[in-house]
């Protein structure tokens, strides 16, 4: 039977490329696009909500399907406000979680961020915990939480001291062995491939660190 595919975060660096793969996946009827604006593509699988983000629970209806991937997130650079930062990084995801349990949609999919636990000092690792947590807590059947360390890839915002890291991970990233290989940089489009792997195999985790990551894109 064909699936239905619910993506937030199609127009971000890691969700665009995920939509490229759900788009030409022929086990995908339809992909639900939820987003704030219009993401420009022309399909006939696409089916888009152009809505807000912060008030996902008022589209219940809409909200269904086989698989969520949720791509969603923001930086301190464009949402230095600490309230409206968690909407976001919290609020959306965990939304999108209450809907998928509440539609009984057997698999959910997201990205978070290597380091997150809710007691960590660090504000973004926290909020990213507390959402993990929170998202685990629902109980769907298949979840699973993806944590990349730092994201290479060209965006279309200027991020200078991001730029500069990337381009210090690409020389350090080869010194980390072992236990350490989880805080390589990992491309998006690892990222991607991965959560498509795990919306069509079953994997016996819910957390998947940076290096596993890497590692399921390379099975696609």
């Amino acid at each position: 039977m064909k699936k239905t595919a619910l993506l937030l975060g199609a127009s971000g660096l890691t969700g665009s490329l995920l939509l490229e793969l759900l788009l030409s996946d022929s086990d995908y009827a339809k992909i639900k696009l939820f987003s704030r604006k219009s993401s420009g593509i022309t399909h006939p699988k696409i089916e888009e909500h152009v809505i807000d983000l912060l008030h996902l629970e008022n589209h219940s209806a809409d909200f269904t399907g086989d698989v969520v991937f949720c791509c969603i997130g923001t930086t301190k650079a464009k949402t230095p406000n600490e309230t409206e930062y968690r909407a976001i990084d919290y609020g959306i995801p965990v939304a999108a979680a209450q809907l998928a349990k509440l539609n009984n949609i057997p698999t959910f999919i997201a990205i978070s961020a290597l380091g997150a636990t809710t007691n960590s000092p660090v504000f973004y690792n926290r909020i990213k915990g507390e959402m993990e947590q929170s998202i685990i807590a629902f109980g769907i059947p298949r979840t699973y939480l993806l944590e990349p360390s730092l994201i290479s890839g060209d965006r279309k915002e200027v991020r200078i001291g991001e730029t500069m890291a990337i381009y210090l991970m690409k020389i350090i990233n080869p010194l980390l062995f072992g236990t350490l290989k989880k805080y390589r940089s990992i491309a998006p489009q690892h990222i991607a491939k991965a959560m498509w792997y795990l919306s069509k195999n079953e994997y016996p985790k819910t957390i998947i660190p940076s290096d596993v990551i890497f590692s399921l894109s390379q099975l696609v």
